[in-house]
């Protein structure tokens, strides 16, 4: 699933281009999304200016002056922009078209939203989609502090934790097994027994892990590419753990070990993270 990194990326592509074009026609092919897009969509948007391109944890947000268009790119989808006179591929759901670009939701396993937010309905970030999302990562109130009184009363796994995106939003599957392989700390860990200390070097780690994946592009996995149709490089360089079950650990040489933990895989060296 694209992660933060993969839609931050995808967000900035999208933001050297769309804010202060006009949208001269949005196309749906394909309405069969995780909630349906509706018929009106098109006509609401047509001929209307973009303000900005932005994002919270998963989901993109396009502002309009009457609204805002949430998109969020589902277990495997891409937006990307094309040339004005690309074909059309087979899992190519929704196109934006400006003047002089062309941009594409392409979302294989229709996992993905298309949403519209009117104006009057109130802030975005009331949204029910929005309005439980913890605190951003590199937001200044995401501090030690603050990842620490969100955990310490808790007896859930700390990986558990961080994939609820209630604490700190984007730290998903493939990050939170980086971050916690950096800060040295066994994936099992209830949240209760982690102290302020490596509290501190877990904030620093998923800091860290995720600037990495900011820089290097994102991911490659379940084929994400980015804006511009780019496929990220991240994990196919630098992952020290994650899908590197039984190879040996970069620092100490024990085998990378691969358990499940609420149905998602999770990957640690057992003789560098402890309990």
């Amino acid at each position: 699933m694209p992660e933060l990194p993969e839609v931050e990326t995808t967000r900035r592509g999208i933001a050297t281009v769309m804010p202060g074009q006009i949208l001269r026609q949005l196309v749906v092919h394909d309405a069969r999304l995780r909630w349906p897009i509706p018929d009106s969509l098109p006509g609401i948007l047509r001929g209307t200016r973009v303000l900005a391109c932005e994002r919270r944890g998963k989901y993109l947000l396009i502002r309009f002056p009457h609204g805002t268009l949430i998109v969020h790119l589902g277990m495997s989808g891409s937006l990307r922009r094309v040339p004005l006179d690309a074909p059309l591929r087979k899992h190519d759901h929704v196109e934006w078209i400006f003047d002089d670009a062309r941009f594409l939701l392409h979302d294989p396993r229709r996992f993905g939203a298309v949403l519209w937010h009117p104006a009057e309905a109130g802030p975005i970030e009331a949204h029910p989609l929005l309005a439980s999302l913890g605190t951003e990562p590199f937001d200044p109130a995401f501090t030690p502090a603050h990842l620490y009184a969100g955990i310490h009363d808790h007896r859930q796994s700390i990986k558990q934790l961080l994939l609820a995106g209630r604490v700190v939003v984007g730290v998903g599957n493939i990050y939170a097994s980086e971050s916690l392989y950096l800060a040295g700390i066994d994936p099992r860990t209830p949240g209760a027994r982690i102290s302020r200390p490596r509290c501190a070097k877990l904030h620093a780690a998923i800091l860290a892990t995720l600037t990495q994946a900011l820089e290097a592009g994102g991911s490659t996995l379940r084929d994400y590419v980015n804006a511009q149709g780019t496929p990220g490089a991240y994990f196919t360089l630098h992952a020290a753990v994650y899908e590197r079950a039984g190879q040996p650990c970069p620092r100490c040489g024990t085998p990378i070990r691969r358990i499940v933990q609420g149905q998602r895989a999770t990957y640690f060296c057992p003789g560098c993270q402890k309990r």
